[in-house]
Protein backbone atom coordinates (compact mmCIF):
# COMPACT_ATOMS: atom_id res chain seq x y z
CA UNK A 1 0.00 0.00 0.00
CA UNK A 2 1.40 3.38 -0.75
CA UNK A 3 2.21 5.73 1.65
CA UNK A 4 -0.30 8.57 1.71
CA UNK A 5 0.23 12.32 2.68
CA UNK A 6 0.16 13.83 5.87
CA UNK A 7 -3.39 16.08 5.81
CA UNK A 8 -4.11 18.77 8.20
CA UNK A 9 -7.54 17.82 10.26
CA UNK A 10 -7.84 20.45 11.79
CA UNK A 11 -10.84 22.91 11.85
CA UNK A 12 -11.40 26.28 12.74
CA UNK A 13 -14.01 26.22 15.21
CA UNK A 14 -17.06 23.79 15.58
CA UNK A 15 -17.91 21.22 12.43
CA UNK A 16 -20.27 22.23 10.76
CA UNK A 17 -23.43 19.40 10.21
CA UNK A 18 -23.36 20.54 6.36
CA UNK A 19 -20.15 19.65 6.44
CA UNK A 20 -20.82 16.27 7.22
CA UNK A 21 -23.70 15.79 5.32
CA UNK A 22 -21.53 16.68 2.36
CA UNK A 23 -18.86 14.30 3.20
CA UNK A 24 -21.48 11.91 3.14
CA UNK A 25 -23.15 12.75 -0.22
CA UNK A 26 -19.32 12.92 -1.96
CA UNK A 27 -18.94 9.05 -0.99
CA UNK A 28 -22.42 8.06 -3.26
CA UNK A 29 -20.61 7.51 -6.52
CA UNK A 30 -17.85 5.57 -4.80
CA UNK A 31 -20.40 2.03 -5.66
CA UNK A 32 -17.72 -0.23 -4.57
CA UNK A 33 -18.31 0.94 -0.77
CA UNK A 34 -20.75 -1.23 1.08
CA UNK A 35 -20.67 0.23 4.54
CA UNK A 36 -19.87 3.84 6.43
CA UNK A 37 -19.25 4.22 9.89
CA UNK A 38 -19.36 7.93 11.71
CA UNK A 39 -18.01 8.90 15.00
CA UNK A 40 -19.32 12.86 15.49
CA UNK A 41 -18.23 14.76 19.24
CA UNK A 42 -20.00 16.86 20.66
CA UNK A 43 -19.01 19.27 22.96
CA UNK A 44 -21.23 18.44 26.45
CA UNK A 45 -22.67 20.84 29.18
CA UNK A 46 -21.08 19.36 31.66
CA UNK A 47 -21.55 20.38 35.70
CA UNK A 48 -18.28 20.19 37.20
CA UNK A 49 -18.97 21.14 41.29
CA UNK A 50 -21.30 24.32 40.60
CA UNK A 51 -20.49 25.25 37.03
CA UNK A 52 -21.43 24.24 33.74
CA UNK A 53 -19.72 24.05 30.79
CA UNK A 54 -21.11 26.87 28.27
CA UNK A 55 -18.06 26.11 25.47
CA UNK A 56 -14.55 24.12 24.83
CA UNK A 57 -11.73 26.29 23.16
CA UNK A 58 -9.48 23.48 21.69
CA UNK A 59 -5.42 24.07 21.07
CA UNK A 60 -2.83 21.35 19.78
CA UNK A 61 0.38 21.56 18.67
CA UNK A 62 -0.82 21.01 15.25
CA UNK A 63 2.32 19.80 13.13
CA UNK A 64 2.76 17.52 15.73
CA UNK A 65 -0.95 16.49 16.04
CA UNK A 66 -1.25 16.28 11.99
CA UNK A 67 2.02 13.63 12.10
CA UNK A 68 0.23 11.70 14.58
CA UNK A 69 -3.10 11.69 13.37
CA UNK A 70 -1.32 10.50 10.09
CA UNK A 71 0.56 7.54 11.74
CA UNK A 72 -2.68 6.68 13.49
CA UNK A 73 -4.56 6.59 9.97
CA UNK A 74 -2.17 4.49 8.34
CA UNK A 75 -2.04 1.99 11.16
CA UNK A 76 -5.84 1.89 10.57
CA UNK A 77 -5.35 1.56 7.06
CA UNK A 78 -3.02 -1.70 7.69
CA UNK A 79 -5.08 -3.34 10.08
CA UNK A 80 -8.24 -2.84 8.29
CA UNK A 81 -10.35 -3.27 5.02
CA UNK A 82 -11.02 0.07 4.78
CA UNK A 83 -11.96 2.31 1.00
CA UNK A 84 -11.77 5.43 2.49
CA UNK A 85 -10.82 7.65 5.84
CA UNK A 86 -11.52 11.01 6.94
CA UNK A 87 -11.02 12.90 9.88
CA UNK A 88 -11.56 16.30 11.49
CA UNK A 89 -11.21 18.06 14.88
CA UNK A 90 -11.87 21.22 15.96
CA UNK A 91 -9.47 23.77 16.83
CA UNK A 92 -10.84 27.48 19.02
CA UNK A 93 -13.75 27.46 20.53
CA UNK A 94 -16.75 25.22 20.24
CA UNK A 95 -19.93 25.84 22.09
CA UNK A 96 -21.90 23.22 23.92
CA UNK A 97 -24.38 21.69 21.44
CA UNK A 98 -21.68 22.22 18.84
CA UNK A 99 -19.76 19.06 17.26
CA UNK A 100 -15.59 19.02 17.68
CA UNK A 101 -14.77 15.89 16.29
CA UNK A 102 -15.41 13.97 12.70
CA UNK A 103 -14.25 10.68 11.97
CA UNK A 104 -15.71 8.84 8.70
CA UNK A 105 -14.47 5.76 7.88
CA UNK A 106 -16.02 3.66 4.76
CA UNK A 107 -15.09 0.08 3.47
CA UNK A 108 -16.98 -3.08 1.76
CA UNK A 109 -18.59 -4.04 4.87
CA UNK A 110 -20.10 -3.26 7.83
CA UNK A 111 -18.01 -5.56 10.55
CA UNK A 112 -14.80 -4.05 9.38
CA UNK A 113 -15.98 -0.42 9.31
CA UNK A 114 -17.59 -0.95 12.81
CA UNK A 115 -14.64 -2.18 14.19
CA UNK A 116 -11.75 0.07 12.18
CA UNK A 117 -14.23 3.57 13.33
CA UNK A 118 -13.88 2.12 17.33
CA UNK A 119 -10.11 1.60 16.97
CA UNK A 120 -9.12 4.75 15.14
CA UNK A 121 -11.20 6.89 17.53
CA UNK A 122 -10.04 5.33 20.85
CA UNK A 123 -6.36 5.82 19.21
CA UNK A 124 -7.09 9.00 18.84
CA UNK A 125 -8.14 9.59 21.89
CA UNK A 126 -5.44 8.05 23.80
CA UNK A 127 -2.73 9.47 21.40
CA UNK A 128 -3.00 13.10 19.83
CA UNK A 129 -2.15 15.72 21.96
CA UNK A 130 -5.22 17.76 21.52
CA UNK A 131 -5.58 20.51 24.94
CA UNK A 132 -9.30 21.89 25.58
CA UNK A 133 -10.06 24.38 27.85
CA UNK A 134 -13.58 24.28 29.48
CA UNK A 135 -15.29 27.48 29.43
CA UNK A 136 -17.99 27.67 32.06
CA UNK A 137 -20.97 30.18 31.54
CA UNK A 138 -19.77 32.30 34.47
CA UNK A 139 -16.70 32.72 32.35
CA UNK A 140 -14.17 30.60 34.40
CA UNK A 141 -12.42 28.06 32.78
CA UNK A 142 -9.96 25.08 33.56
CA UNK A 143 -8.14 22.55 31.16
CA UNK A 144 -10.15 19.45 30.19
CA UNK A 145 -9.32 16.30 31.75
CA UNK A 146 -10.34 12.67 29.33
CA UNK A 147 -11.48 9.94 30.48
Amino acid sequence: MKERKIKNVFRTGAIPPGFVATAIANHQTKTAIGAHDIFLGQVRADTIGDKTVAAIEYTAHEEMANQIFHQLREATFEKFDLSCMHIYHSLGKVHVGELCFFVFVSGTHRKEVFAALEYLVEDVKAKVPIYGKEIFEDNTHQWKVNT
